[in-house]
């Protein structure tokens, strides 16, 4: 671990206050880590779970690749498949049973920390290859039949569900969907999965074959649901998880659109984990399986995707490729074309905003280049004025997580183009915007961003301010706050 910390830069009491920051986020507020607790782990102590998961994910994002308990030279305890491993059994009776027993431990043991570190990130061949096999036809079994459990009835059964309660169920699934945009991950994560844990109750009982495929497809939204908000609040090995069992309840329910829809949240994760090889990978898996089936909406959402892949990889003939059919593509949307409800979120505005971050993006690969920040300038102002206005409207609500990334997005390229001032003004924005939501994907963010200018330009009085703003208005320990809600 000695190796590791020295070259991350931080001192020993930076590092206990990291860990101490994602274990009040874990809900595992029995750890305190001090300097002398670090120079012990420094020294050969080996931590307590779930201190070692905690600094793998830290070294992890220090580094930008996946820094494993192992390479630490620590050690954990040995995880069951069903709970550590990505590669699992393509059937729908062992899908819903996987989702059910994880579900189930989500809700029971998250709140005090256990859940979230006791899982590994995969990363590369281990996690892409698994994910190939969605593609595979399946035989004839669960999800055919109508059953969850494997057998055959001997007379028809009657429906457990009727179609106003499906109805109901898929409306519920819309709600949440809409209090994630407007409240961020950490308000509402635990209903979700408490939706998602029902769903698996109602899959173990016989269903007709077209009420099976209408809950596993519920089942597949919730559990892509359960993973983004994970994803939005820090917990990174569990929505990894959440995303791999909603792929594996997309291919049950026959949705190929909606499992391409699954696999670019994982091509975001693995983005912001900068993996951005096996980000792209996922993209084209999932462009191939949706070929037939996705709306041009969807496909416009993919390729901006493998924009921002390209542009993570420096490579800005393809970024600028994507970005350019991405635009094409969504020209060719239409009210009428049938789009489900998840890929709604996907509107002008966030085009722009994915568009201009693949700019920017590409920006910082290409060493802080200028012309790919002056790229990203006026796609990010459009989507910032465009999330402002739908947020200002009569309607209310509004993507705020979505405007609020965006103003930070908007500062990042001021930075980029020496223009430290406007930064905080952007930034004192996306501040305010950041009090609305329960979101560490945010928060990082916009703590990242505001050390930037600290460190580059310290000496100016409107970006000292900021920081002492950015310290009062939004301590470490807000971050923690609705996350077990």
């Amino acid at each position: 671990m000695g190796s590791w910390f020295f070259r991350s830069g931080w001192s020993k009491g930076e590092l206990a206050r990291q860990v101490n920051r994602r274990a009040r986020l874990l809900g595992a507020h029995h750890i305190s880590t001090d300097t002398s607790r670090v120079r012990r782990w420094l020294d050969g102590e080996q931590p307590r779970e779930p201190i070692p998961r905690i600094l793998s994910e830290l070294f992890s994002e220090r580094f930008g690749c996946v820094v494993s308990v192992e390479d630490l030279g620590l050690r954990t305890h040995h995880q069951a498949p069903s709970v550590s491993g990505v590669d699992l059994p393509w059937t729908g009776p062992q899908t819903v049973a996987l989702i059910s027993e994880f579900s189930r431990s989500d809700l029971m043991l998250a709140r005090r920390g256990f859940l979230g570190t006791s899982l590994a990130l995969a990363a590369g061949p281990s996690l892409v290859e698994p994910m190939q096999r969605w593609l595979v036809p399946a035989p004839g079994g669960a999800a055919a039949e109508g059953l969850t459990d494997g057998l055959r009835p001997e007379r028809p059964r009657r429906a457990r569900l009727s179609g106003p309660e499906l109805d109901m169920l898929e409306s519920t699934t819309r709600m949440f969907r809409q209090w994630d945009a407007q409240c961020g991950g950490g308000l509402r994560r635990k209903a979700v999965v408490g939706q998602l844990h029902e769903v698996t109750d109602l899959l173990q009982e016989p269903q007709p074959q077209a009420i099976s495929k209408r809950l596993f497809r519920a089942a597949a939204e919730l559990a892509e649901l359960a993973g983004w908000m994970s994803y939005d609040i820090g917990l990174q090995p569990t929505a990894q998880k959440y995303f791999v069992l909603a792929l594996h309840a997309a291919k049950e329910a026959g949705d190929r659109s909606l499992g391409s829809y699954v696999l670019s949240g994982m091509s975001r994760q693995m983005i912001h984990l900068k993996r951005p090889e096996d980000a792209l990978e996922l993209i084209h898996l999932a462009q191939y399986g949706g070929r037939e089936s996705a709306t041009a909406r969807t496909q416009a959402m993919l390729y901006s995707m493998e924009a921002r892949a390209y542009a993570n990889m420096g490579q800005p003939h393809k970024c600028h490729r994507a970005v350019k059919t991405a635009e094409d593509t969504f020209a060719d949307s239409e009210p009428g074309d049938g789009d489900p409800d998840w890929i709604r979120f996907f509107s002008e505005a966030e085009l722009h905003a994915e568009n201009a971050h693949s700019y920017r993006d590409l920006a910082y690969v290409a060493g802080r280049s200028p012309t790919y920040a002056h790229l990203a300038q006026p796609s990010m102002l459009k989507a910032v004025e465009m999330f402002g206005q739908e947020i200002d409207g009569e309607t209310g609500g509004g993507h705020q997580r979505s405007y609020a990334l965006n103003l930070i997005g908007m500062a990042t390229i001021h930075l980029l183009q020496r223009e430290p001032v406007q930064c905080t003004v952007l930034a004192q924005q996306a501040l305010r915007a950041a009090q609305t939501v329960c979101s560490e994907r945010v928060n990082n963010r916009l703590r990242k961003t505001v050390d930037s200018a600290v460190r580059e330009y310290g000496h100016v009085a409107e970006v000292s301010q900021l920081a002492d703003e950015l310290a009062h208005h939004l301590p470490d320990s807000v971050e923690a706050k609705h996350v077990a809600v």
